[in-house]
């Protein structure tokens, strides 16, 4: 595993002399993108070994999925325990009190983990209902998207998308007299 290591480190070391030797603020970009990345990973690392030492009787495996850095790091590279499909029904049932509260619920038709779209259908007094688009967007999709960040779309039956303003509320442009140029160029 060593030797795989030194590997990797030295083909970084050749990809960024490679960019550098094509443009010199691209390898600095480069350099930075990577001294930021092992950052990142370097706080995870950090964030596992102070879950690991906490006292408490939650397992280790609910600490680390349970953090928001180590489980988007976990996510990252392919290594949630938790599949698209369960994180996203969790999310769901976290948001589920909001359109409850509305007289209505939502039901989960299927994550296609090839394309990232979760699909959805509104149930009760939410479906066809013009709130709903903002209710699911404040609360559906933001508690989707943070479960599952991996999904690129959140696709609903029956969500009545929300009515035009009402005319006064439209703006209004004001039309001008017509300019000397305009006239003249009408005769």
């Amino acid at each position: 595993m060593s030797d795989d290591l030194v590997v990797i480190g030295e083909r970084i070391e050749r990809l960024l002399a490679d960019v550098g030797a094509i443009d010199a603020r691209a390898a600095s970009l480069a350099e930075e993108l990577v001294a930021v990345v092992t950052d990142l990973h370097g706080a995870g690392l950090a964030r596992v070994i102070e879950l690991a030492l906490e006292p408490g009787d939650v397992p280790l495996g609910d600490r680390l999925v349970g953090d928001t850095l180590v489980a988007g790091l976990l996510m990252v590279h392919g290594l949630h325990p938790v599949g698209v499909a369960d994180r996203v029904a969790g999310a769901l049932d976290e948001a589920r009190p909001v359109l409850l509260a509305h007289g209505g619920d939502m039901e989960l038709l299927g994550v296609d983990e090839g394309t990232g779209r979760v699909r959805l259908r509104l149930l009760g007094s939410c479906d066809g209902c013009p709130s709903s688009a903002a209710t699911l967007r404040g609360a559906v999709e933001a508690a989707v998207f943070k479960a599952a960040p991996e999904v690129t779309a959140v696709l609903v039956e029956g969500l009545a998308e929300a009515p035009p303003p009402p005319p006064s509320s439209m703006p209004v442009t004001l039309i001008d007299k017509p300019s000397a140029l305009t006239r003249s160029a009408s005769r």
